[in-house]
C-alpha cells in the first residue's frame, strides 16, 4: 500500500503539513516525523484543555510526544464513523456519529446514553464535554466506582471500616477518585502478610521460656539497658585504658578547658555537652556507681536500669562491676536477638489483642465483597471514562494537531496558537506573543536565541493570589521606552488581567528603522551623561572652592592677614589652548572644504556619510531578523520544536500592535500645553544662510561676486582660497634658466 499524498502549505520559511480531511488525519502515522513542527509539547503552560493533555499523556510525565497524540488520533479515529468529524471539532458530539459496528464503539454508545438518561437527558441526541465530565464526577462519587479502592466511607459493618481504618493507619492509603483515602486489595494483602508475620514472630517468643528469662519483665529490661547502653560499653573502655595506661587517665575523664567551656553557658542536665562526658570519673578497673557520683545528664536513666535490669538479674546493687555487665548483657543476648528478628512490626502499634482478633481467615475475607462490587463497577467506569476521551478527543485533538504537527494556528493568525497564553498591554503596544514561563532563569539561557526582543515579566492578580512569569516578544515599534520595572497590563486567554512588571530584558533589534538611528540615539545618550557627568563634576568643584575661599577670608580676617590674589593664568595653558582649537578649526574647515568641493555630488555625500555610520546597525539588525524563528522560545519551555519557524518582519509587525487613531476618530490638534515651535522656514532659513557662508568662506562663490566682496579680499592671506591660489601660482612659475658655461679659451 502506497503512503498517503499530504497537502502541505508554506509559512514561516518552511513547508507544512495541512489536513484537508479527515482520512488525512486519522493517517497520521504516515507523516515522516521529519516533516512535523513539534516532536514534543508539555502538558503545563498552554492555552489548552488541560483534561484532554491529561489523557493523551499516557505514561502521565508531564510530555506529550508524537507517538502518544498518533495514538489518540488512531483510537477515536477508530469508533467514529466519519473522520471528518474531528475537522468539524464539534462542541457536541452526536451519538450516530459514534461507530456501533466495533464492539467498543458499542459499549461506549450505550454508556453515553446511560450517561444522558442520569442526567435528566433521556432524549439527547448528542453529548457534550461538560455532560461527560459531570457523569465521570457522579460515577467516582459512589460508594463503588471501579477504581478498586475502598474509602472507609463504602464500607456496610462497623468491622469492615475499623480494618479499612487499621490499613490505613499501618500500611498506608489510596487515593480514590472521588478524592476519598482509601485501601486497595495489594495494601490489604500486605496488611495481613504483616499480621502473619507478627503474630508468627510473637508466638515463638511466648513458645521459648529462654527468650523471656524476666518473664513479663523481660521488654522493660531490655528497654532500659538499650538506653544506656552505649555509655555503659564506653565507661568500661575508658577504664581499662587507664589500667593499661594511668597517663590517658587525663584525657579520658576530658580536659580542664571542656569543662570551662561548659561552666561559661548557662548549665541544664539534659544538655548535650554534659551528655556526652563520662558516666562517672574514669580510673583504672573502677566499677560503675549507679546512683552516686553519676553524670546528672545519665543519673535518671541509670536508676532506671538498676530498677529494671540490675536488680532482677543481679540482685539490688549500688555499683555495677564490668564482669557483671557482660552477665547482664548474656542473660539478655536471647531475647535481643529474637528482636532482631522481628517480622510485620509495621502493625505491632495495633496492639497484640487487636492484632491476634484479625489473625483468622475470617478478617481476611471481611473486604472481599466490597472488592468485588467495585471490580464489577470496572467495566461501567471504563465506558464512562471512554465517553469522556471520545468526546474531548473528537473536539481537541485536530487543533492540538494545528499547533504540534504543523503551526497552521500559529501562522494564519485566524487565532492564538496554544503557546500563546494572552495580550501584553504595555508602551502603548499589544503584544500578542506571550508564552508562559515555568522556570524564568533556565528559560533565559537559551531564549536569546531566538534573536528576538524579549521581556520576562512577574504577572500577579493580589485579589485571587495568583502569580505566574511570562516572556513578550516585541516584533514592532521601538525600544527606549522598555526597561526593567516597567508596569503593564496582562490579559490572559480567560479574558483575566494581570498587573504585569518587567523583570528582564534580552536585546535585539526590533526593525531596520531602529537600527537606522540606533547610532546616533547612542551617541546622543553618551553626550548627555558627560555633559551630566561634567556638570556635576564642576557644581562639585565649584561648591568646594567656595568653601574654601570663605573658610580662607574667614581665618585671614581673623588673624588679620591679607588674603592673597589668586594666581593668574599661565600664559602657556592660554597658548595651548590657543593651539588646540586653532586644530580643531583647521580639521573642521577641511572636512567641509571637502565636503562641498563634491559640487552636485552633495547629495550622495550626505547619504554615503550617514550610510557609514549608521550600515552597520542596519547590516546586524538585518541579519538578526532574518534568523528571528520562535524555536528556542519553545524549546527552552520544554518543547521539541522540529523545524525553523521564522519571524520575518511583516509576520513579526503583526504579533505586535502599535497605538493607531481608529479609523473615522476625531482629533484636536489643538494642544494648549504644547511647547512652542518656530516655523520650519525659519530652520530651513537659518540652514541655507549657513550653508552660503560656508561656501563664501571657501570661495566657492568668488566668480559670482565683485572683487571687494570674494572671501579672499576680505580675509586676506586667511581665506582658504587665498591659499590655494598662492599654491597654484608657485606650482606655476618656470625655473630659472642655468647660467650659459663659458667656452675655455
Amino acid at each position: 500500500m502506497a503512503p498517503r499524498a499530504f497537502g502541505f502549505f508554506r509559512a514561516g520559511g518552511f513547508d507544512q503539513v495541512r489536513f484537508e480531511n479527515g482520512q488525512d488525519f486519522i493517517n497520521l502515522d504516515q507523516l515522516d516525523w521529519k516533516l512535523w513542527v513539534a516532536l514534543a509539547c508539555p502538558t503545563r503552560g498552554l492555552a489548552f484543555d488541560a483534561r484532554t493533555l491529561e489523557l493523551i499523556d499516557s505514561d502521565k510525565d508531564g510530555r506529550i510526544r508524537a507517538s502518544e497524540l498518533i495514538t489518540a488520533v488512531k483510537w477515536a479515529g477508530a469508533l467514529l464513523k466519519n473522520p471528518d468529524d474531528f475537522l468539524k471539532a464539534p462542541a457536541e458530539l452526536p451519538l450516530a456519529a459514534i461507530n456501533v459496528d466495533v464492539e467498543e464503539g458499542k459499549r461506549i454508545h450505550q454508556a453515553a446514553k446511560t450517561v444522558l438518561q442520569g442526567l435528566g437527558k433521556a432524549d439527547a441526541t448528542s453529548i457534550s464535554v461538560p455532560d461527560s465530565a459531570a457523569a465521570v464526577k457522579a460515577f467516582h462519587d459512589m460508594a463503588f466506582n471501579g477504581d478498586g479502592v475502598i474509602p472507609p466511607e463504602s464500607t456496610k459493618t462497623p468491622e469492615q471500616k475499623q480494618l479499612v481504618l487499621d490499613v490505613i493507619a499501618t500500611i498506608g492509603s489510596t487515593d480514590d477518585k472521588s478524592g476519598k483515602k482509601g485501601v486497595n486489595a495489594e495494601q490489604v494483602k500486605a496488611f495481613f502478610t504483616a499480621v502473619s508475620e507478627y503474630v508468627t514472630w510473637l508466638a515463638k517468643g511466648e513458645a521459648d521460656a529462654s527468650l523471656m528469662p524476666l518473664g513479663t519483665g523481660t521488654v522493660a529490661a531490655f528497654e532500659a539497658m538499650r538506653v544506656v547502653r552505649a555509655k555503659v560499653d564506653d565507661y568500661f573502655a575508658r577504664c581499662a585504658m587507664t589500667a593499661f595506661d594511668s597517663r590517658a587517665a587525663a584525657a579520658l575523664n576530658r580536659e580542664e578547658k571542656e569543662y570551662l567551656a561548659v561552666a561559661a553557658k548557662d548549665l541544664t542536665i539534659t544538655s548535650d555537652e554534659i551528655k556526652g562526658f563520662p558516666l562517672s570519673k574514669i580510673e583504672g578497673h573502677k566499677a560503675l556507681p549507679l546512683f552516686d557520683n553519676v553524670n546528672p545528664s545519665w543519673a535518671a536513666a541509670l536508676a532506671i536500669f538498676a530498677a529494671k535490669t540490675v536488680t532482677p538479674i543481679l540482685g539490688e546493687q549500688k555499683t555495677l562491676t564490668e564482669a557483671q555487665w557482660l552477665a547482664a548483657k548474656a542473660k539478655l543476648a536471647a531475647f535481643e536477638a529474637w528482636q532482631g528478628s522481628k517480622v510485620g512490626g509495621v502493625v505491632e502499634k495495633l496492639g497484640v489483642e487487636r492484632l491476634k482478633v484479625l489473625h483468622t481467615e475470617a478478617s481476611k475475607a471481611l473486604l472481599d465483597p466490597l472488592f468485588a462490587e467495585e471490580k464489577a463497577q470496572e467495566p461501567t467506569a471504563n465506558s464512562i471514562a471512554s465517553v469522556e476521551k471520545l468526546v474531548r478527543y473528537t473536539r481537541d485533538l485536530f487543533q492540538l494537531a494545528n499547533n504540534f504537527v504543523s503551526f497552521k494556528d500559529f501562522y494564519e493568525r485566524k487565532r492564538p496558537a496554544i503557546f500563546q497564553v494572552g495580550t501584553l498591554f504595555l508602551d502603548q503596544r499589544e503584544c500578542q506573543l506571550t508564552i508562559r514561563v515555568e522556570d524564568q532563569a533556565r528559560h533565559a539561557v537559551m531564549a536569546p536565541l531566538s534573536r528576538g526582543y524579549l521581556a520576562y515579566c512577574d504577572c500577579s492578580r493580589p485579589a485571587t493570589n495568583e502569580k505566574m512569569t511570562i516572556v513578550a516578544a516585541f516584533t514592532s515599534g521601538e525600544s527606549d521606552n522598555l526597561m526593567v520595572g516597567r508596569n503593564g497590563l496582562f490579559k490572559d486567554r480567560e479574558g483575566k488581567d494581570w498587573d504585569a512588571t518587567i523583570t528582564k530584558l534580552i536585546d535585539n533589534p526590533i526593525s531596520i528603522r531602529q537600527a537606522f538611528w540606533s547610532p546616533y540615539k547612542k551617541v546622543l545618550r553618551f553626550v548627555e551623561e558627560q555633559v551630566a557627568k561634567r556638570a556635576a563634576e564642576e557644581e562639585k568643584d565649584s561648591n568646594a572652592l567656595l568653601a574654601d575661599g570663605v573658610t580662607t577670608v574667614g581665618k585671614s580676617a581673623e588673624e588679620g592677614k591679607v588674603v592673597k590674589e589668586p594666581k593668574k593664568l599661565d600664559i602657556g595653558v592660554v597658548a595651548a589652548l590657543g593651539v588646540a582649537v586653532g586644530g580643531i578649526t583647521a580639521a573642521m574647515g577641511a572636512l567641509l572644504q571637502s565636503f562641498f568641493g563634491l559640487g552636485l555630488w552633495m547629495p550622495l555625500g550626505v547619504v554615503g556619510l550617514l550610510g557609514l555610520i549608521s550600515g552597520p546597525s542596519m547590516l546586524i539588525a538585518w541579519l538578526k531578523l532574518r534568523q528571528r524563528n520562535i524555536g528556542p522560545l519553545l524549546d527552552a519551555n520544554g518543547w521539541a520544536v522540529n523545524a525553523h519557524a521564522m519571524l520575518n518582519v511583516p509576520f513579526g509587525a503583526s504579533l505586535t500592535k502599535t497605538a493607531v487613531l481608529p479609523e473615522g476618530s476625531r482629533l484636536d490638534k489643538q494642544d494648549p500645553y504644547a511647547e512652542a515651535r518656530r516655523p520650519w522656514w525659519l530652520y530651513l532659513t537659518l540652514i541655507v544662510l549657513l550653508a552660503v557662508g560656508i561656501a563664501w568662506y571657501l570661495g566657492k562663490l568668488d566668480h559670482l561676486l565683485p572683487a571687494a566682496a570674494r572671501s579672499d579680499s576680505v580675509l586676506g592671506d586667511a581665506a582658504p582660497a587665498a591659499a590655494e591660489k598662492a599654491e597654484a601660482k608657485e606650482a606655476k612659475q618656470p625655473e630659472p634658466a642655468a647660467a650659459p658655461v663659458e667656452a675655455p679659451k
